[in-house]
């Protein structure tokens, strides 16, 4: 059992109904205890950094994720969720985010069309099973104004696009996965990331 965090911050319903097509089975909950007993743990999200660690921390989120990932839990951050991963972020201000992995959360250079939002390829750093029967350079579904930056460890660099620079779109560091993009809103490939995602836990 997957447990998406239910936090209100959009778009979880979709994300669940991708995985549902996959027959992964998951929950929507904001219940600490429910999160503890599952497999792995999914953060999606969009929307501001703000609002999203201020409703995390309210829910008692930030804490259930520190010490599940600490346990070694498979922790997969979708989009916002996978800023929210990060130390900082400054997105209208500067605010504290989880500290799962180093790194700061930036907006994306003015040198482009902000957000960046549509279709882009992946270009892959690091063999993953997450890659398993999915084509090279493959496309997927961006929507977003901040990006991955500052001092974050480049070992955990699995996929990047490329858009005014390099965009970090997949991390990883152990049992800590991020995806830049929306998996659930990227067609096949999004659905067999997934469904790659869903074999690795099982």
């Amino acid at each position: 059992m997957i447990a998406i965090i239910d936090y209100d911050a959009g778009n979880i319903k979709s994300l669940q109904f991708a995985l549902d097509k996959l027959n992964v089975e998951s929950i929507l909950s904001k219940d600490p205890e429910t999160i503890k007993k599952a497999k792995s743990i999914i953060l999606p999200g969009v929307g501001a950094f703000k609002d999203a660690i201020a409703s995390l921390n309210e829910l008692g989120m930030t804490n259930v994720l520190r010490e599940e990932a600490s346990n070694g839990k498979p922790i997969l951050g979708i989009c916002l969720g996978m800023q929210l991963f990060y130390e900082t972020s400054y997105e209208d201000g500067e605010w504290e985010g989880i500290g799962l992995l180093k790194g700061s959360v930036n907006r994306i250079t003015d040198r482009v069309k902000v957000p960046h939002m549509g279709w882009n390829t992946l270009q892959t750093h690091k063999d993953s099973i997450l890659f398993k029967d999915i084509a090279d350079n493959p496309y997927v579904y961006f929507v977003h104004s901040y990006e991955v930056g500052g001092s974050y460890e480049a070992d955990t660099l699995i996929a990047s696009s490329e858009y005014g620079g390099i965009v970090p779109a997949i991390v990883q560091k152990g049992n800590i996965i991020g995806m830049q993009f929306h998996p659930e809103k990227s067609g096949e490939v999004g659905l067999k990331l997934l469904k790659n995602y869903g074999e690795m836990i099982s």
